[in-house]
């Protein structure tokens, strides 16, 4: 069994006019829970908008937070990321190298694949042909007998809630045909949603984590205050992989 926790829109530094501190105070708090965990998890995932701004303060205190709690989350970036000062303060990389921030972890029983779905200056998504040529040639490379997980910001399908289908990840046939030649894929998790989804994208799982910052009403939740509930509590998920089957479990963390 390998099991792991995912957490998502975390947007360090939103609400300028109070510091950023209620987006702090929800990170810490769903930190705080994992931190504080009787068991272990075999890794932590964080799929996107670590920060709101993309300053290299945000990711200083995003680094900070991490190193407070212990925990050392496998990243991408999303909407709201800037490649440059998320490389040079997260990753200790060059901060002027402008080419999308895909990485590999090979942990035991289990590969990540940790994808650049941002568009610079954009809000939609998408992956490019470089990335989706290194998703390839990383997954043919991967074991054929351990899960391999493909993950970044945007969803790749419409999630049928408003804002968000507008900016979710296009050119996805591409991906499907590189998911497809690779048995391996156990799954596909993506953040953006800021609402917990489920479905299925090349015959795979493909799971939306929940906004840790705020909750993305459905069409037919939503007030006149808009879309976004900011009063909801944040959540995390938890994932399960055995036996060739992935389980996901959502949790409120109050």
């Amino acid at each position: 069994m390998f099991a792991f926790a995912q957490i998502s829109d975390i947007h360090l530094g939103q609400d300028r006019s109070d510091g950023g501190a209620r987006a702090r105070e929800r990170t810490e708090r769903v930190l705080a829970r994992l931190a504080g965990l009787p068991g272990a998890l075999d890794a932590v995932l964080l799929t996107g908008d670590v920060a709101d701004h993309g300053t290299e303060a945000e990711y200083r205190l995003a680094a900070k937070l991490f190193d407070t709690y212990g925990i050392r989350p496998l990243l991408c970036p999303g909407n709201h990321d800037v490649r440059g000062p998320y490389r040079q303060v997260l990753l200790g990389g060059d901060p002027a190298d402008p080419a999308p921030v895909n990485q590999v972890h090979r942990l035991p029983g289990a590969t990540f694949l940790m994808c650049d779905s941002s568009v610079p200056g954009k809000g939609h998504g998408r992956l490019d042909d470089g990335t989706l040529a290194w998703l390839d040639e990383t997954l043919a490379r991967t074991p054929d007998d351990e899960p391999a997980f493909v993950c970044f910001h945007h969803p790749p399908v419409p999630l049928h809630v408003q804002y968000v289908d507008e900016i979710r990840q296009f050119g996805e046939d591409r991906l499907a045909e590189v998911v497809g030649r690779h048995r391996q894929v156990a799954g596909l998790l993506c953040g953006h949603s800021h609402t917990p989804a489920v479905t299925t994208f090349a015959g795979v799982p493909l799971v939306a984590a929940p906004g840790v910052v705020s909750t993305l009403r459905m069409p037919w939740e939503e007030q006149e205050a808009g879309p976004m509930d900011y009063e909801l509590p944040p959540m995390l998920a938890y994932h399960v992989h055995e036996n060739g089957r992935l389980t996901t479990h959502f949790r409120v963390v109050p």
